[in-house]
């Protein structure tokens, strides 16, 4: 079994990608409610910071700060897929394996996650999920993608409304090439 390391920092700030086991599903915009709903309930339970968030079709990505003492995100992503995974109709294809480990097939198992380094990293990546919607084709610019945090980021004075039009965001965010 492969030994997962994962950079652990309390009270840090960590940008995920989380996937859904098929890529060609809309699953996550279709159901963005149960989403939501099962986010809700873990910030009840194991409260953190959404500092950017996206929901695309197959994936999401989203920054989160941890509060001080705590480093425990693995808890918080298991949760919202189980709530979300609880919330949306059975249906998906499962793998033998999955089935064996009585497993739902809604989710990749694994998620990236990336500690972010200082406050220019943090900036980078908060950009990057906000211009995600354009980088895959699904909207033109940032504004037009309702399932983001960037009109929430444009009220709070972060963006101007016209800001993530075609240009690319350049880097390495744990997203296959191509995807």
């Amino acid at each position: 079994m492969p030994e997962y390391r994962r950079r652990r920092v309390e009270g840090g700030a960590y940008f995920f990608t989380v996937v859904l086991a098929d890529r060609r599903s809309d699953l996550l915009v279709r159901e963005v409610a149960a989403l939501r709903a099962s986010v809700a309930r873990v910030r009840a339970l194991y409260p953190f910071t959404i500092d950017a968030w996206v929901v695309l079709p197959d994936h999401l990505h989203a920054v989160w700060t941890l509060p001080e003492g705590d480093a425990d995100f693995s808890t918080r992503w298991m949760l919202i897929k189980r709530g979300f995974s609880s919330r949306v109709g059975m249906g998906e294809h499962r793998s033998e394996s999955r089935v064996a480990k009585r497993e739902r097939g809604v989710w990749q198992r694994r998620f990236w996650e990336r500690a972010l380094r200082d406050e220019t990293d943090f900036r980078r990546h908060v950009d990057y999920v906000h211009f995600n919607p354009v980088r895959h084709g699904v909207a033109g610019n940032a504004w037009e993608w309702p399932f983001s945090s960037f009109r929430w980021a444009v009220r709070r004075g972060d963006y101007p409304a016209g800001w993530g039009g075609h240009a690319a965001v350049e880097g390495d965010y744990g997203e296959r090439q191509g995807s």
